[in-house]
C-alpha cells in the first residue's frame, strides 16, 4: 500500500537510492534473529531501528511526525494498528525538536493501517502517524522502523 496526496507524491522520489538501500535491508536482512538497537545502513543518511515491544490500546497512544526523516515501518513479527492522518492543522502537545519528534493532540479525524508481519508502510514528514496500537488485546511485537534523511 501507498497512500498519500499527489502533491507530495510529486515531491519526494519514494525509489531513491536512499529508500531502495531501506527495502533492501529489509528483503535481506534476518530481523528476527536481531537484537533490539540501530543499524547503520548508510550512515546517518538511513538507519534501521529494531524494537521489539508490547502493543497498547489506540485511545492511549499519540500520533507523532518527524520533521528530518521519513519512516518506513516494518512488522518483523506480530500485528498492530497504526494510526495516520495528516498532520497540516494538528496541534502539538509535546515537542523534541532535538530528536526530530513532535506529538499532537488527538486529531478529529484519522485512518488506520492493519500491519502484519511482513508489510511496511512509508510514512513522510507531512503526515502524522499513531504506531503501536493494539489489534484485540495487547500483544508482543518485533518492528523495524527505517529512517530515511530527507
Amino acid at each position: 500500500m501507498y497512500s498519500c496526496s499527489i502533491n507530495i507524491a510529486k515531491k519526494y522520489d519514494y525509489l531513491a537510492a536512499k529508500f531502495r538501500a531501506g527495502y533492501d535491508w529489509l528483503a535481506n536482512t534476518d530481523i528476527k534473529s536481531l537484537a533490539d538497537g540501530s543499524y547503520s545502513i548508510v550512515g546517518d543518511d538511513v538507519i534501521a531501528n529494531v524494537q521489539s515491544y508490547e502493543t497498547e490500546p489506540f485511545e492511549t497512544r499519540k500520533f507523532e511526525a518527524h520533521d528530518k526523516y521519513f519512516d518506513i515501518q516494518f512488522m518483523a513479527e506480530g500485528e498492530e494498528y497504526f494510526g495516520v492522518c495528516h498532520r497540516e492543522g494538528l496541534k502539538v502537545s509535546i515537542a523534541h525538536p532535538e530528536r526530530d519528534l513532535y506529538f499532537f493532540d488527538e486529531p478529529e479525524e484519522s485512518g488506520m493501517v492493519l500491519l502484519r508481519e511482513g508489510d511496511f508502510i512509508v510514512v513522510e514528514p507531512e503526515e502524522a502517524h499513531k504506531p503501536r496500537c493494539s489489534v484485540g488485546t495487547p500483544a508482543r511485537v518485533k518492528k523495524v522502523v527505517i529512517k530515511v534523511k530527507i
